[in-house]
């Protein structure tokens, strides 16, 4: 009787845990539901130059077209005749009738041959109100819209085509196709995961808990991302980023959690004293784990991009769902299971279990090699890894020079329209606002002098195809007398509410690259704005999209240092409080940083340089640039997910070792004991990432990419040969000074000059 009382207790205290953890579990999960609809398409970088200009024009400007989209039209007779013209006009009337629409342009208002296009084409800008939510509903409703106007006008232009592009409607159908490739991986992965998972327990019921617990791991994110996107701004990318991660650590920690407890039953434990052992044993190396993946994550928070940003905070979340699942609510769960956790056995997959005790005298005899002669290991292992690692020297962060958007959106098929009209260039926009010092006016000569410079100046550059100004609209040699002549609605969009600051609207030439809008942007900001428009006091800010990607990447380059040293100095410090010992987080840090090295490697040889490219869906001889958010991303997703292998290896080489084991011993105790759990954990997240690669959005394929390599690397080649060979070369310093203290060894011992 009293022996069994402290199982109680802790079976008490154990259903009491799980049941607190369960009270947050399901309403995340319920939330999850509504997650869609909140999170954004739209990248904001806060305090960024680009979203001041955003932030003017539609505070103080009161523009009716900062938020835009382009109906491009295809199939009238030229809006220069009479009946392109009344066509125009129809088409026109019908869309300013649409809910969410705060006006339009066209050649009916500015009869300007920016509005036809080479092919016979036109355009209508659209401007579009309300909040990010109301602008995302106005873009089906439009698309349904132009819809009915085809089938109204198609018995008197049988060749008409409207279709909607620019920077808002691209946003929504990346979102739309997003969530897309978030679904069919999960068609994908679920099946695959779940052999992987019977082939590792041979039994159906242990194979079901961890798949249960990434599912469930996966919606508590985003259900958690729901509920902060009412304060924070999150992107879309949360649903890749908890799907992956999701699917990926979950499965992890409860393979871990699942793996002791049989162990443990198989040493003849009951149900309770096995589900304790593990909790005990695993739930502490869960702890370390997820401890340095929420460091990586967390250290992403410090940047104000808000995909960035994102992406942090659902590693962060997922780290912290995947052990309040796996260290609270599966040991209550095993508790209740018991002996039943074999149930639905399948007996003929115990040959190919990765774990089963002939698999384990391999792992043993193959660390007796690896151990027997560390120095040759390696040399053989990290020279492949060294010269992946040496391609990430050629890294080149920005923007794919090819098409990377998804071709079977609507709004780039559009935006090919365009392309062919010889007009992208309205998508492309730089808004330049020219502010005049304090008591100056844009309405009086200096002011509208300084304006005409500047058009002039931004005009005269090659790049340029046109400025649009408010000189340009009154007509060249006209004063600001004129303004009058112009419509209030386009006054109001060019010239700021008190007066002292006009937009200039710059578009650029046909075939300009995104790299050379980039350094015109740069060179705009750090033009001398005093001599060109000869007004002492006179400056100007650059909006639009390539002034917000060169604001996106110079905020990425200039924080990565600050989150490599935040990630480093933090596992580094987790990873000495767990193994108190000082050349184990060392050396794991080293590995990790070679893991990712060698990834980035990788995908600069495969995407930026096109070796292998097609297999994946890219064509055009490679990106030749790499998305700025994928290297500092890829960092720290890889970092946390490297170190839980790392952590599981030696935590078990530890616990050998405090149990009397020489060190030699130890280490094949310990890969023996972990080789097949991080394979079987490996090989599902392996799965689960090269399911994204196969999506249509170029920056998931690109992180879906990086993060398999690193997690096969990480698991093959670095934690079966180079792990085992460094700990064998460090013999006892590997837990000095306090790594083997109270643990049945007596004191710890001072490493001898040998090892």
């Amino acid at each position: 009787m009293q022996s069994k009382f402290p199982a109680a207790i802790r079976g008490n205290r154990q259903f009491w845990l799980a049941g607190i953890a369960c009270m947050v579990v399901l309403p995340l999960v319920a939330q999850s539901l509504r997650m869609e609809g909140r999170l954004e398409t739209t990248a904001h970088v806060e305090g960024s130059e680009a979203e001041w200009v955003d932030q003017q024009l539609a505070r103080q400007f009161q523009s009716t077209f900062v938020r835009r989209a382009i109906l491009v039209i295809q199939g009238l007779p030229r809006p220069d005749s009479e009946a392109g013209r009344q066509a125009l006009s129809e088409i026109d009337t019908t869309i300013k009738k649409e809910p969410g629409i705060s006006g339009t342009f066209s050649y009916l208002d500015w009869s300007d041959p920016i509005f036809l296009g080479e092919n016979g084409g036109t355009f209508i800008i659209i401007g579009l109100s309300g909040t990010n939510e109301l602008v995302d509903a106005t873009i089906p409703r439009l698309r349904v819209r132009a819809e009915r106007l085809l089938n109204e006008l198609r018995d008197r232009y049988p060749a008409l085509k409207l279709e909607l592009t620019g920077e808002t409607p691209i946003n929504f159908d990346l979102r739309r196709v997003s969530s897309e490739d978030v679904h069919s991986a999960e068609n994908r992965v679920v099946p695959v995961v779940l052999a992987l998972l019977l082939i590792t327990f041979a039994s159906l019921v242990a194979a079901l808990l961890p798949l249960t617990v990434g599912l469930l791991a996966m919606l508590m994110t985003l259900g958690a991302a729901a509920f902060l996107s009412r304060w924070w701004h999150l992107s879309i990318l949360i649903q890749n980023i908890a799907t992956m991660l999701g699917l990926g650590i979950g499965i992890d920690y409860a393979l871990l959690m699942v793996s002791r407890f049989r162990e443990a039953r198989a040493g003849g434990q009951s149900g309770s004293d096995a589900s304790h052992t593990a909790a005990r044993h695993a739930g502490r190396t869960l702890l370390i784990s997820a401890s340095t993946v929420a460091i990586g994550f967390a250290a992403l928070l410090i940047i104000p991009v808000s995909d960035v940003r994102s992406i942090g905070v659902a590693g962060f979340l997922v780290a912290g769902a995947s052990v309040l699942l796996a260290g609270l609510i599966l040991p209550a769960i095993l508790t209740l299971l018991g002996g039943r956790i074999d149930a639905g056995r399948l007996d003929w997959l115990r040959r190919a279990n990765p774990d089963s005790p002939r698999a384990r005298e391999r792992w043993r005899a193959w660390t007796q090699i690896v151990t027997a002669h560390p120095w040759a290991a390696l040399l053989l292992a990290a020279g492949p890894l060294l010269f992946l690692a040496s391609q990430a020297l050629h890294l080149a962060p920005g923007l794919p020079r090819n098409d990377w958007l998804p071709p079977r959106a609507e709004s780039v098929q559009a935006l090919h329209s365009l392309d062919k009209m010889g007009r992208t260039d309205v998508v492309q926009t730089l808004h330049v606002i020219l502010e005049l010092p304090p008591g100056s006016q844009i309405t009086t000569y200096s002011g509208w002098n300084a304006t005409r410079l500047l058009a002039d100046r931004l005009a005269s550059d090659k790049r340029a195809d046109r400025v649009i100004s408010l000189p340009n609209l009154v007509g060249r040699g006209l004063g600001p007398s004129f303004l009058p002549l112009l419509p209030a609605e386009t006054r109001r969009n060019f010239l700021r509410s008190d007066g002292r600051a006009t937009l200039l609207e710059l578009l650029p030439a046909p075939g300009v690259s995104t790299n050379e809008l980039s350094r015109w942007v740069r060179e705009l900001r750090g033009a001398n704005i005093r001599e060109i428009t000869e007004l002492p006091g006179a400056s100007i800010r650059v909006g639009g999209i390539a002034a917000f990607n060169e604001d996106y990447d110079s905020v990425l380059r200039e924080l990565l240092p600050c989150v490599m040293a935040l990630v480093l100095g933090g596992t580094l410090l987790a990873l000495l409080i767990g193994f108190r010992s000082i050349l184990v987080p060392l050396k794991a840090i080293a590995l990790n940083l070679l893991s990712v090295a060698a990834a980035l490697g990788a995908l600069v040889l495969v995407f930026q340089d096109g070796h292998g490219s097609a297999l994946l869906g890219v064509t055009g001889g490679g990106t030749g640039a790499v998305f700025s958010t994928v290297p500092i991303v890829a960092f720290a997703i890889v970092f946390g997910l490297s170190m839980d292998y790392e952590v599981f290896l030696v935590a078990r080489v530890l616990e050998a070792r405090r149990s009397g084991l020489s060190e030699t011993h130890a280490i094949a105790e310990g890969v023996a004991k972990t080789g097949g759990l991080i394979t079987s954990a490996a090989a599902i997240m392996v799965v689960v990432f090269v399911a994204f690669t196969f999506g249509e959005v170029l920056v998931i394929k690109m992180l879906g990419f990086t993060l398999a390599v690193a997690v096969l690397i990480d698991a093959t080649l670095v934690r079966m040969v180079i792990g085992p060979a460094l700990l064998q070369l460090g013999g006892d310093w590997n837990w000095w000074p306090w790594g083997l203290a109270g643990a049945g060894l007596g004191k710890a011992r001072v490493p001898s000059k040998s090892g």
